[in-house]
């Protein structure tokens, strides 16, 4: 179910996400993934905020992140969708909508939905069967989870602290769940990013 207003306040953590219309794609190529990456960068550079996963699949894309002002996240990613809406039409010379519905947001209010959500969104890939493994996909920020040298495709974001969360690893790969709710809370605690 979607938020109300009143419920975008700071520290407030939120799952964000939209579809594509009918039957057409959201990103055809590196490009357009490449681009709304850069949008997203650019519409988020003066809001305080904390990103804990996002993957951008070719139809639809996810975003766990928290509200850190009082700006509201849903407002910044209504105008993320108009630009990029406004690139996707141009290039792939159509008109109108390319959403679904209206922005999708549903607020994360306890431990146990967070962690579940975190591995969702990184394993979509996996599930679609686009790739085999949650690192062979380069539009989602998984490798940030696991890799040290890895580079975010969103230069402005940075970890605050980077650590070999082999513990993430095992819990995402595997049919249970590995982790305390502590745990967990203790190594988001160190990767989420502050943008």
């Amino acid at each position: 179910m979607r938020c109300s207003e009143k419920e975008f306040q700071p520290g407030a953590i939120f799952h964000i996400y939209n579809h594509a219309i009918d039957d057409y794609q959201l990103f055809y190529d590196d490009e357009d993934y490449d681009y709304f990456l850069q949008l997203f960068e650019d519409k988020l550079k003066k809001v305080p905020a904390s990103l804990y996963a996002y993957c951008l699949m070719p139809d639809h894309y996810h975003f766990l992140i928290q509200q850190e002002s009082d700006r509201k996240i849903s407002n910044l990613f209504n105008y993320l969708g108009i630009s990029y809406a406004h690139y996707y039409n141009k290039k792939h010379e159509r008109k109108g909508p390319i959403f679904r519905s209206p922005l999708q947001h549903i607020k994360v209010d306890n431990d146990i939905y967070l962690l579940q959500l975190s591995k969702y969104i990184h394993l979509n890939p996996v599930r679609k069967e686009l790739i085999n493994n949650p690192e062979d996909w380069d539009y989602s920020d998984y490798r940030r989870w696991t890799d040290n040298n890895f580079t975010s495709k969103i230069p402005l974001i940075k970890p605050n602290e980077k650590l070999l969360p082999t513990k993430y690893t095992e819990f995402v790969k595997s049919w249970y769940n590995s982790f305390s709710n502590r745990e967990f809370w203790q190594l988001i605690l160190k990767h989420k990013l502050t943008i």
